[in-house]
């Protein structure tokens, strides 16, 4: 096969797809390459176009290290994550709805106690977090294992500060017999995602802004239960229209008290939907 035109190029590169290929790898790759062949059709690209498009690829993969992932940045901010999420995690019903698991998270978190302190030594006007964790009817879960992870009032998260391999504002706890766990830590401030390497560079191109609205991430993970990754968002913070990774949801957006600078109580209770 040679002499390739825009026309038959396409079907001769989903064609060298081998018979033996695993079904599903084949069509992914078959929609990957007509739509991506579409694309090139459709926008009528150029070589230099292109190679632009590649040595940004190649820019993303030099910022990527233990502390940064620049491709989830990339996925992120272009809302492929929240997308693949929807399709995962269809929302409505009565159980805690799903968001992006975000480039912060890390393995092996500090284990803290019911009652503990996720963010010790870090200032910053204080909040009681009293939540539960349930089942989809409503019957309180004990033992379920919650990662909490957060960033600082300024906006960083522990991986940004200092030389990143301190464990703060981070957190592995477990639900109690009636269903709760709770800590206090420090209000979660916006923040902006980081926007020194290629992603930002493509935001700043766009004209869109890197801020995300102030929020706790929670992973609750319990026996018999579908996970559920997701954020609690700090009612009234001024991104919540315009979160740049399309992460907040209506029934996830909470009360962390207003600004008077007394400790307040959030509440909230995360149900899960039974194992399939």
């Amino acid at each position: 096969m040679r002499n390739f035109t825009e026309e038959s190029l396409t079907e001769a590169a989903v064609a060298r797809i081998a018979p033996e290929c695993d079904p599903r790898l084949r069509e992914v790759m078959t929609a990957l390459l007509r739509h991506l062949h579409t694309f090139v059709r459709e926008t009528r690209i150029t070589p230099e176009e292109w190679f632009k498009a590649i040595a940004f690829l190649t820019e993303c993969g030099r910022f990527c290290d233990d502390k940064r992932q620049e491709f989830i940045l990339l996925s992120d901010t272009l809302g492929v994550s929240m997308l693949v999420d929807a399709i995962a995690n269809p929302g409505g019903g009565d159980v805690t709805e799903s968001t992006v698991l975000g480039p912060f998270f890390r393995e092996n978190p500090p284990l803290i106690a019911n009652g503990g302190d996720l963010a010790p030594g870090i200032a910053g006007r204080r909040v009681n977090v009293d939540c539960r964790v349930l089942s989809q009817d409503g019957t309180p879960i004990a033992g379920a294992q919650i990662d909490c992870w957060q960033a600082s009032p300024e906006g960083f998260y522990d991986s940004q500060m200092g030389d990143g391999s301190a464990h703060n504002l981070r957190g592995r706890l477990t639900s109690a017999s009636d269903g709760r766990f709770w800590f206090n830590t420090t209000l979660p401030a916006s923040y902006p995602i980081p926007h020194d390497g290629p992603v930002g560079a493509l935001l700043r191109a766009m004209g869109r802004h890197p801020m995300r609205p102030g929020h706790l991430h929670f992973w609750v993970q319990a026996p018999g239960h579908r996970q559920v990754i997701t954020h609690l968002f700090v009612k009234g913070d001024e991104y919540l229209e315009s979160d740049v990774v399309f992460g907040v949801k209506d029934s996830l957006v909470v009360d962390f008290g207003g600004a008077d600078g007394s400790i307040h109580t959030m509440r909230y209770d995360f149900r899960l939907r039974k194992a399939a």
